[in-house]
């Protein structure tokens, strides 16, 4: 379990077929073999620790669902990392699984004073996920949707998230791993099959009404 409060940012050091090598710093400290990072959003398990770089083993559902695949991930890019949540950290953004969704294509980005302004066409099936003043993470970074289109969604980006993250890098035409908000997901999901009995539905479909 995550945040969406990204700690710092790493470089991919090497991709090999089921191993990601993470060049870091900050999220080797008290880590050790078997726990989780997330990884530009994705929850990733550590395998081997060297003293500058952390090992991450790579399954095929996950090649499935993310860039980190020969061709689509660049040695030395720059990734988002987060150590897991502990019962005595601040939940700062929202909850995260590390359980990404696909992928979003960054299609506009404006920058109006200090602010950074970025639209986001996102795979279809995410459609009743995204909800308008809610909360996404993109690459694991906690971000709010402050409008949705037809077929995209925008996201304000304060400063300092852009400095302190990858969205610096990044440009019109990039993808970047989504996963929706785990409380929406089970909302609809509750509402279309109405829990474990149909009076749990109708709960649900008066509270969706306020």
């Amino acid at each position: 379990m995550f945040t969406g409060i990204i700690e710092e940012t790493g470089k991919v050091k090497q991709l090999e077929t089921s191993r990601l090598h993470i060049y870091c710093k900050k999220v080797i400290e008290g880590s050790k073999i078997g726990d989780s990072i997330a990884v530009n959003g994705l929850c990733l398990t550590i395998t081997d620790i060297y003293p500058k770089y952390l090992s991450f083993y790579i399954s095929k559902t996950t090649k499935e669902h993310s860039r980190f695949n020969h061709g689509e991930i660049m040695i030395q890019e720059e990734v988002n990392l987060e150590r897991a949540l502990t019962f005595s950290s601040r939940l700062g953004g929202h909850i995260v699984q590390g359980h990404v969704d696909g992928k979003a294509k960054i299609i506009s980005m404006d920058r109006i004073r200090d602010d950074t302004f970025i639209e986001f066409l996102y795979p279809k099936n995410l459609k009743y996920f995204i909800v308008n003043k809610g909360s996404v993470s993109l690459d694991g970074i906690s971000l709010t949707v402050s409008d949705i289109l037809s077929s995209s969604f925008k996201v304000t980006v304060i400063p300092h998230t852009f400095n302190e993250t990858n969205l610096k890098n990044k440009k019109i035409g990039d993808y970047m791993h989504i996963e929706t908000d785990i409380i929406s997901r089970y909302v609809y999901h509750l509402s279309k099959l109405g829990g474990t009995y149909e009076g749990h539905k109708e709960i649900i479909e008066r509270f969706s009404e306020w």
